[in-house]
């Protein structure tokens, strides 16, 4: 049976692999002592007894992580789940619906970086549009993305579940409005784009959940181009994934009473893609658990990848 360790286990990210993986019925998890976690000596033993290890670590950790396996050591896989590796040379991106080419390398990597939330939302909208020459490698783009709580770690959670002495929390908060965002090279890199999107995050006060937003204006897309056209771009690019399911156009049940719902995909790997606007305006807006196909489900398929299991092991479509 394959060995998986989870370094950093006890953050949010790493809780929920940890509960996926209890499922799994096809690895067995290295178990760290609690007064051992930062013991540097012991995290190298489990990382090089394990044939796969998830990093749940802030980047400086990640990295220092990686620096512990032995140069002998070529059976170790790492799967790292901060922002240290995601446009690294030698990594490779964890998105396996990317590109069919993706999942292959995925397959055969000893080294993956998984995507962030909202980028992973923001590249599954988008990067088909690019690839086709629908939206043009230097179109303006721009992005919110609505998120919830949990996406800030144990610090945001116990600030929104603790007693409170402000209001503020009780509203949507724009955020990253230095516009340079940690997520930014990879949602430009694995789109095409030639310049990195205007990229507004906001955070809610509700616990998971999240809707990645594209507005784009038709006259500067390629001639010809109307919403129908761009839905069909990316129903031919998603065509039989599992976790990716592009909406029908124009479908009722996509809002109620023409509100949209980000919660919608909570508790699934899946990423919803739904086409909305007119004649003039169009926005393609990605839903997703921010913990799921944005954290946790994300790197457990990547694993089931590269360890040779069904890619839906122990994830809800």
């Amino acid at each position: 049976m394959n060995t998986v360790f989870v370094d950093g286990q006890e953050g949010t990210t790493g809780l929920q692999i940890r509960e996926r993986l209890a499922s799994h019925g096809g690895v067995r998890v290295l178990e760290i002592e609690p007064d051992r976690r930062k013991d540097a000596a012991r995290r190298a033993e489990l990382i090089n007894d394990a044939d796969v290890v998830f990093l749940c670590l802030p980047d400086v950790a990640a990295r220092e992580a990686v620096a512990l396996i032995e140069p002998s050591n070529t059976r170790t896989r790492v799967i790292d789940a901060s922002t240290a590796h995601r446009v690294a040379e030698g990594w490779t991106f964890g998105l396996p619906e990317l590109s069919p080419a993706q999942r292959a390398a995925i397959r055969d990597s000893r080294r993956v970086a998984n995507p962030g939330c909202h980028a992973a939302g923001f590249i599954l909208a988008l990067a088909p549009l690019v690839a086709t020459g629908v939206v043009p490698r230097d179109y303006p783009v721009a992005c919110h993305s609505l998120t919830g709580y949990s996406g800030g770690g144990k610090s945001m959670i116990a600030e929104y579940e603790g007693a409170r002495e402000s209001r503020s929390l009780d509203a949507a908060r724009m955020y990253g409005l230095g516009l340079v965002h940690k997520h930014l090279p990879e949602m430009r890199a694995y789109t095409g784009l030639a310049h990195a999107p205007v990229f507004v995050p906001i955070v809610d006060n509700f616990y998971k959940g999240m809707a990645v937003a594209v507005p784009l204006h038709l006259r500067l897309l390629a001639p010809g181009t109307n919403r129908a056209r761009i839905h069909d771009v990316l129903s031919a690019h998603y065509a039989g994934e599992r976790f990716v399911r592009v909406l029908p156009l124009d479908d009722e049940t996509a809002t109620d009473r023409g509100f949209f719902d980000a919660l919608a995909a909570n508790d699934t790997n899946r990423n919803d893609v739904v086409v909305f606007g007119n004649d003039e305006r169009v926005v393609v807006v990605s839903r997703l658990d921010n913990l799921g196909k944005g954290a946790s489900g994300s790197a457990v398929q990547c694993m089931n990848l590269m360890l040779g299991f069904d890619e839906g092991t122990a994830l809800v479509g």
